[in-house]
């Protein structure tokens, strides 16, 4: 009641896009988690959660006035509308990796959103047809599939059907009529059906808690239509009839009873008890000829079975042995929450947005195939999954040394899908390892993700090793080791723009940098010179901006020209750097091949040892005026990939989003090895390069990237 009235008074003078006072949404959203078995802080929060996003009350005086808990969950559902981001796809990405960390403290939290977004949904027609669809389709995405992942039926069933509504109208509409037209029909079958078992389960003294059926939701009619290519007179089981019992031994019993009433189906049963689904759904299903001739589907369940079909996690909230509170925090050996502590361990191996929302969806719909290990553990993967899919998900390791695997005591290969049943023995080795081949048939994002983790570390050792070698035998042995980790090197490392002297030495090996850079700029922090600033915030090895001050005595008719300090002067941008405006300059007059003046980026190698008599002074013309058009700069990139179907797509649509032209473009590729992709692409600056850059390294499939020369004509 003090929640109800605290939000009462903030969001007085607050309207719904329907007119009505917004308080009528939180209330409604109390109703909901009420009606799923909520307790005071949960049907609080559920008063509260628009607070923080709507008014100024920050979290802490929600934790002041109701409680820790209180504020959690408000936190965890309040999105983040108060940041900027560069898309809508990335505030979405972040929404959902906020509210997965928060899920992992307290599940709670995922509850209170669904019914949030219930609520939303039930009221949608009040906004703008674009916005409905965008909403429409989150919801089917993520919320409803969510939900599903949670057991909590009866919320899954209403998101499903108004996104179906929304996203589909003609079709909603069209299975409402068709639904509609046989109910009559479909009711008085279904009551003598029901007449029939009532009867034979007393004679056999079975007590039926309640017998009924229930029409199933039109999205899964509408979605068994397109998935079996069949219309809608060929689906008869639009209603499923329920029996509930009152213990496990009677559903077993029941089902006797009712294969013994009428002719079971071959292959329509299904045991869901000893087997539950991965989100604790537990029941018997099986597919019987009526009396009428027609398919039914009967299921059968205990109360407390039927309880959690309907709420899910809702229905057995765990209580601590002291006090009484709520335990709903995800621990590890929680085995109906796998599919959270997957989503949570790729919030930093998936940095791209549009990749994690990606691999989100892909994660949260319903695990098909049970398999089993020797030991008789059952492993849940996905339609489709692989026995490489199988070794990841009984440990990370177990898939990277997998050489072979028996399924049902025969050698397969490791690309056979796996069929429920199936008794696996993965079989690995001390010195096994990924191969890159996996990654085009492996269906788990868990395990692609894995796969690639693999082969980015393996490279970076690599790398590291290969840089050790180069300055080493530049620098000698003689206290080598100890310089490594001296001070110095790490001053080095950081004007570099890397992190640690373990990233410099990586950089190196894969030629991210030259060891004549490297040797400079060490002995410039050893006698303590003061070399280019170079800006830590930058993830590129790119030599970053300076101020762009303007060159003495050049003239004002420099106006339109990109380069000032070179006026009435042959000049040229040197293909072996290209430089782009935003980066430091230096002009070299040269004789050979052309006479004139080249234009470098400032640390180029080529102009290291060109006599100081021979350098020009030059700077970008940051004037507006350029012939009122952008001009832009050649750039080339190297790009080192783990080579799967698309990746070549999924960078060009980086560069799409952008506007970016591209010049030329060649990917190289051999057997078991990363590929190698080559771009010259069209530049206006330093800040768009760097921008991109940062935007194709945060691909998942991306070992490295960097700048070289030559690719241009």
């Amino acid at each position: 009641m003090r929640a109800f009235e605290f939000a009462y008074q903030l969001h007085k003078g607050q309207y719904r896009a329907s007119g009505e006072p917004y308080i009528a949404h939180p209330v409604a959203v109390a109703g909901l988690l009420r009606d799923l078995g909520g307790n005071g802080t949960m049907i609080a929060a559920g008063f509260l959660h628009d607070v923080v996003e709507d008014t100024d009350v920050t979290v802490e005086e929600i934790e002041s006035r109701f409680g820790t808990e209180v504020r959690q969950l408000v936190e965890g559902v309040t999105k983040l509308s108060k940041f900027n981001f560069s898309s809508k796809t990335e505030r979405q990405a972040e929404n959902f990796r906020r509210m997965f960390l928060a899920m992992a403290k307290d599940i709670r939290v995922i509850v209170v959103k669904l019914a949030d977004r219930l609520h939303n949904m039930r009221t949608l027609e009040h906004l703008r047809p674009d916005k409905q669809r965008s909403i429409a389709q989150e919801t089917r995405d993520i919320f409803a599939p969510l939900a599903n992942r949670l057991g909590i039926g009866r919320f899954k069933w209403e998101l499903e059907d108004l996104a179906f509504k929304y996203l589909e109208p003609e079709g909603y509409r069209q299975m409402q009529e068709l639904v509609a037209e046989r109910r009559q029909d479909r009711e008085e079958r279904l009551a003598k059906v029901s007449q029939i078992l009532q009867q034979r389960l007393e004679d056999t003294g079975i007590k039926c808690v309640d017998l009924s059926s229930r029409p199933k939701h039109l999205y899964g009619i509408y979605q068994k239509m397109q998935r079996q290519q069949k219309g809608f007179h060929e689906i008869y089981d639009l209603a499923a009839m329920r029996l509930i019992v009152q213990t496990k031994e009677e559903c077993y019993r029941g089902l006797a009873v009712v294969h013994d009433v009428f002719r079971p189906i071959p292959g329509r049963f299904k045991d869901y008890i000893g087997l539950p689904k991965p989100n604790r759904y537990q029941s018997l299903h099986t597919g019987v000829i009526g009396p009428h001739g027609r398919p039914i589907e009967v299921q059968i369940r205990t109360l407390e079975m039927h309880r959690i079909a309907e709420y899910g996690i809702a229905a057995h909230w765990k209580y601590k042995e002291s006090g009484g509170s709520y335990n709903t925090r995800i621990t590890t050996d929680d085995e109906k929450f796998t599919w959270l502590r997957q989503l949570l361990e790729w919030q930093n191996d998936l940095k791209d947005a549009q990749e994690y929302i990606d691999n989100v969806k892909d994660n949260l719909f319903d695990d098909d195939v049970y398999a089993f290990t020797p030991n008789g553990d059952v492993v849940a993967l996905s339609r489709g999954a692989t026995a490489v899919d199988f070794a990841y998900r009984i440990h990370t390791e177990v898939g990277h040394r997998c050489t072979g695997v028996r399924i049902n005591g025969q050698w397969r290969v490791l690309d056979t899908p796996l069929k429920n049943g199936d008794i696996v023995e993965i079989v690995t080795q001390k010195n096994g390892h990924p191969s890159l081949d996996w990654l085009n048939f492996v269906v788990t994002p868990s395990a692609r993700n894995r796969i690639r983790q693999w082969f980015k570390r393996s490279h970076r050792e690599e790398n590291i090793t290969r840089g050790r070698e180069l300055l080493e035998k530049e620098l000698g042995k003689n206290g080598f080791e100890a310089l490594l980790k001296s001070e110095p090197m790490q001053s080095v490392a950081e004007r570099c723009n890397y992190h640690s002297v373990e990233d410099l030495l990586a950089a190196l090996g894969y030629g991210e940098l030259t060891l004549n850079l490297v040797v400079k700029r060490l002995r410039e922090v050893v006698k303590g010179k003061q070399p280019i600033e170079i800006d830590p915030t930058l993830e590129e090895t790119i030599v970053p901006p300076a101020t762009n001050a303007k060159i003495p005595g050049a003239s004002d008719t420099a106006k339109g020209e990109p380069i000032i300090g070179v006026e009435g002067l042959m000049h040229r941008i040197a293909g072996c750097c290209n430089p782009v405006p935003g980066e430091p300059i230096i002009g070299a007059v040269t004789r050979k091949p052309e006479p004139g003046i080249a234009v470098h980026r400032q640390g180029c190698p080529n102009v290291e040892n060109v006599p100081g008599d021979r350098l020009v002074p030059v700077s970008w013309n940051t004037s507006d005026s350029n012939n009122g058009r952008p001009q832009t700069y050649p750039v080339n990139l190297q790009i080192e990939v783990i080579d799967r179907v698309g990746v070549f797509k999924d960078i060009l649509s980086r560069l799409s989003d952008q506007n970016i032209n591209v010049r030329k473009a060649q990917v190289k590729t051999q057997d078991g090895k990363p590929a190698i992709i080559d771009l010259c692409i069209d530049i206006r600056d330093y800040d768009q390069l760097q921008h991109l850059c940062i935007r194709i390294k945060k691909m998942s499939d991306i070992l490295n990237l960097r700048r070289v020369s030559d690719l241009c004509d």
